[in-house]
């Protein structure tokens, strides 16, 4: 359940010109590949009085990865990992909002890739909030988890001739928001 307030909300949405999804995976277990995907859509609903929102939910576009390896990123839209041909979408939806103070809180939520949907909660932070040159009232967002990619069916792995794997399990994401009032 989501928390309410007492208050009207607002309606944002994600301005996907100024949103992605970075992440990061161990490589041969001594580096780090990073990568991003862009194209992220979604809504906010806001109290009136506050930067917190009640709920939220976000759509990712997975065949925007890129890990600036052309090869690379066609094997993770391969069968192989994200099968974008048949999973297009990656999707967040908060169920509850914990708030930790006036500019973070925690959101628990579901969170779908390859078709598998499973529990994780963000740590969000508010990154700010102001009026743009237009006069549009915007509000930013920065949202951390973990997660274990075998948990969503991405289990695609090679073992090592000195041992261990290519690709490490544990996946950090942070999502970089910007949203702007829902037209109405």
């Amino acid at each position: 359940m989501t928390t309410t307030s007492t208050t009207a909300t607002r309606s944002y949405t994600i301005d996907p010109s100024h949103s992605n999804a970075h992440f990061s995976v161990r490589h041969l277990m001594i580096a780090k590949v990073r990568g991003s995907f862009s194209n992220i859509a979604g809504s906010i609903q806001l109290p009136a009085d506050s930067a917190i929102p009640t709920g939220f939910s976000a759509e990712i576009d997975a065949a925007t990865i890129d890990t600036r390896d052309a090869q690379r990123d066609g094997h993770l839209k391969s069968p192989d990992f994200f099968d974008v041909a048949t999973f297009p979408k990656i999707t967040f939806a908060s169920t509850h909002i914990e708030p930790i103070d006036a500019t973070s809180f925690k959101a628990a939520g579901t969170l779908t890739i390859h078709g598998v949907s499973a529990p994780v909660t963000l740590e969000v932070e508010v990154s700010g909030e102001g009026k743009d040159p237009w006069g549009n009232h915007r509000v930013a967002f920065e949202a951390k988890t973990k997660i274990n990619r075998k948990d969503f069916g991405l289990v695609w792995n090679q073992a090592l001739e000195a041992g261990g794997v290519a690709i490490g399990d544990e996946v950090s994401v942070t999502l970089d928001v910007e949203s702007i009032p829902t037209p109405a």
